[in-house]
């Protein structure tokens, strides 16, 4: 493993951030931390950048006591913050000088690495442009590149896709699955599910400053109770269609959407014959796949994003 937390818990006042947060991260993995916002997220991210220090338990990094006044510590671990940590007056590639100066990059090695930053920026040839010119997303990606001046073992970021477009969002995640697939170690914390579905190896479920689960994407959604979910559109069945609709299970009405949650064991093939008997086209239905956000709501009874 190369960092593990043992008991770790935070306080600011009467508010806990971390309580007894325990969780082991492999070398190589791309390990996602998923929570409401005040989950602890970001307490964890600085608890292990060093910004902040533990009321009590334990941090082991590489199989050593992790001590934030460790320098050659420090340089093993890369941090992009949910907050851009950039000098807007400053070019990209000034940025990126004075980030690497700070870790002690000279002459070839400092001019190697911000080309490499750059080019993983994708902003090669905005270099002499000021940060205050780049859009949300492109000050996201320098964002990243900086914590990459170091060439650390591990990158952590704290939800880096707050605030950016689509486009934006994806280069940022092609970017961290080549680094992942060139041997980082990636820690990624988000509220957002559908993020933590495509990216992360192992997910770590958070709230309140507890883990409540943690596992692969397949063993997590395992634990939700087994049934279907079939949706569709209101408008698209007739008043004896829809009152029909309850005899295959429990229908609820949200909006202009109809979903019906039929048992475990209920043959699907039934309710598609009435379908066609009824000459209603298949793409008026949509089957719904158990999500993260099911599972959240299952543990904690409350939505993810609440």
């Amino acid at each position: 493993m190369i960092l593990q937390a043992d008991q770790l818990s935070k306080a600011f006042g009467s508010t806990q951030a971390l309580d007894k947060l325990s969780l082991s991260i492999e070398a190589g993995s791309f390990f996602g931390l998923l929570g409401p916002n005040g989950a602890g997220k970001s307490t964890f991210m600085s608890i292990v950048s060093g910004f902040l220090t533990q009321d009590s338990g334990s941090l082991t990094l590489d199989n050593s006591k992790l001590d934030p006044n460790n320098i050659e510590q420090k340089k093993k671990i890369g941090l992009s913050p949910q907050h851009i940590a950039l000098y807007k007056e400053l070019s990209a590639e000034t940025n990126l000088k004075l980030f690497g100066k700070l870790y002690g990059l000279r002459g070839k090695e400092l001019h190697q690495q911000i080309e490499y930053a750059l080019e993983v920026a994708q902003l090669t040839e905005r270099r002499k442009s000021p940060v205050k010119e780049f859009s949300g997303g492109m000050k996201r990606r320098l964002n990243i590149a900086a914590a990459l001046m170091h060439k650390p073992k591990i990158l952590l970021c704290d939800e880096p896709t707050v605030g950016v477009d689509p486009q934006s969002r994806n280069a940022i995640f092609d970017t961290l699955l080549e680094l992942k697939a060139s041997g980082m170690t990636i820690v990624y914390s988000t509220h957002y599910m559908e993020e933590a579905e495509r990216l992360c190896d192992q997910i770590a479920i958070i709230d309140a400053g507890k883990i409540l689960r943690v596992g692969s994407l397949d063993t997590l959604l395992q634990e939700l109770p087994r049934t279907n979910l079939i949706r569709a559109r209101a408008n698209t069945l007739d008043t004896q269609q829809a009152a029909t609709l309850s005899t295959f299970g429990d229908v609820q009405q949200t909006g202009s959407s109809l979903q019906l949650q039929t048992a475990p064991d209920f043959k699907l093939s039934s309710f598609f014959k009435w379908t066609e008997e009824q000459n209603l086209e298949a793409t008026h239905f949509q089957i719904a796949h158990p999500s993260l956000e099911d599972l959240f709501l299952h543990l904690t009874g409350k939505d993810l994003r609440e």
